[in-house]
């Protein structure tokens, strides 16, 4: 009886000293000059980030239209499945058959521009060594000027800019890695492109 009664005994200080401990966390982390818990602190931070994207819906809204508006594909560009490239924009536009932008990115061009008009895809390669030395991919080739300058779009296959050398005259397009690869997807022989001013 005598074991039993001390083992209860054991049993209740056991319990009272951890509910004591437990007592003792919960003011300790209540204090007004402790920092609140991570939990506590997470949870501030995503009511504040939910509260700064409801605010900044009204005005953010304004900045997203006009973002759309500077991607949207060029007026004047042609209908149907086409590549759009304008070079005031040194921008590419991938457009599908619904005449919807599929994919819009900036581009570098180099030395020589070619004249605004409509072309088609004459030549692809997979991988070449650009007039820069730089080996390029995703070559997608549209024309041929009567200098014999050849245009034509490409990505570096380290994803650097072209190195222009104002003495030569080219016709690359450079584009990121990425933005090739979607390009070279897209753009197969005979797809139109459309170059804007």
């Amino acid at each position: 009886m005598a074991r039993s009664s001390s083992g209860a005994i054991v049993a209740v200080l056991t319990a009272a000293a951890l509910g004591g401990v437990g007592f003792l966390a919960f003011q300790a982390e209540a204090a007004p000059d402790r920092p609140a818990s991570a939990h506590a602190a997470a949870a501030a931070g995503k009511d504040k980030g939910e509260q700064g994207q409801d605010a900044g819906k009204g005005g953010g809204a304004a900045g997203q239209d006009q973002a759309k508006a500077a991607n949207a594909v060029p007026e004047n560009s042609g209908t149907g499945l086409r590549v759009v490239y304008a070079l005031g924009q040194k921008r590419v536009w991938l457009v599908g058959s619904d005449n919807k932008a599929t994919r819009t990115y900036e581009v570098a061009p180099s030395t020589v521009n070619p004249p605004p008009g409509s072309y088609a895809v004459t030549s692809r390669d997979p991988q070449v060594v650009g007039s820069d030395g730089i080996p390029i991919e995703h070559v997608v080739r549209f024309h041929k000027d009567t200098a014999g300058v050849v245009f034509g779009f490409s990505a570096a296959v380290d994803g650097s800019s072209p190195k222009l050398d104002p003495t030569k005259k080219t016709g690359g397009i450079r584009a990121q890695p990425a933005d090739g690869r979607a390009m070279w997807e897209f753009a197969v022989n005979n797809t139109k492109v459309v170059v804007v001013p």
